[in-house]
């Protein structure tokens, strides 16, 4: 195995762990709406919520741009048309991770004014932005 393919192999397993937080925790959002403020349920998704986000989400989505950034440089694709349309995807991915971390930070002080109807269309954003960037690196239209 020559260095590509491990940091690649690594790219890719950070990417999943990172879509797994960003397709959960709007999720536990959802759910979380359904609690009082202060309940022991409350104090649980607190709990996932805060672990979710900085034991597996900031790590992976870290290691995804580290990785990420190699390979770009590796392969010289940083001039084509699918490679600009990915970064955008990704940047607003990693802004959709900010506002989850802001939204949690809500939660957390008893403060969320969202509602579930919000967090479940907010869980939809991170699926539409993969697709794109699935069809990007598969497919590279352009």
């Amino acid at each position: 195995m020559d260095t590509y393919s491990i940091i690649k192999s690594l790219h890719v397993i950070s990417v999943i762990a990172w879509m797994a937080g960003l397709l959960y925790l709007p999720r536990l959002y959802v759910y979380h709406c359904e609690v009082a403020p202060g309940s022991e349920a409350s104090e649980k998704f607190k709990i996932m919520e805060r672990r979710l986000l900085r034991a597996i989400m900031n790590p992976a989505m870290i290691a995804t741009w580290l990785f990420g950034g190699y390979l770009v440089h590796a392969a010289g694709v940083m001039s084509d048309g699918w490679f600009h349309v990915k970064l955008l995807c990704v940047v607003l991915m990693t802004a959709s991770h900010m506002m989850m971390a802001r939204y949690r930070r809500a939660f957390e002080a008893d403060a969320n004014e969202k509602s579930q109807k919000f967090f479940r269309i907010l869980n939809e954003v991170p699926t539409i932005l993969m697709i794109i960037v699935v069809f990007m690196v598969i497919a590279r239209p352009f």
